[in-house]
């Protein structure tokens, strides 16, 4: 009789523990909330300046620059003028 009244109060216990555990007062908790960071969104990835370069029937060469970035594009122009000598 004492094993099973031992036994009867340890389940009880070790029942009791974790239910009282998962069962606490909701305004001891914290609502869970999911914020984005806003530096992570504004970042956005540099594409490169796209060049489609052109040759006419006269052997004079041209080009089309294209990019998100308009700084870029006028840069990227300057440079191949310089370097091209025109």
């Amino acid at each position: 009789m004492a094993k099973t009244k031992w036994f009867c109060v340890l389940f009880a216990v070790i029942i009791l523990i974790p239910v009282h555990a998962c069962t606490g007062n909701s305004e001891d908790r914290k609502e869970t909330s999911f914020e984005q960071q806003p530096e992570i969104t504004e970042i956005r990835p540099q594409r490169p300046v796209k060049i489609k370069l052109k040759r006419s029937t006269t052997g004079q060469y041209s080009w089309d620059l294209s990019s998100d970035d308009a700084d870029k594009v006028l840069e990227t122009d300057r440079k191949l003028r310089e370097g091209l000598g025109e």
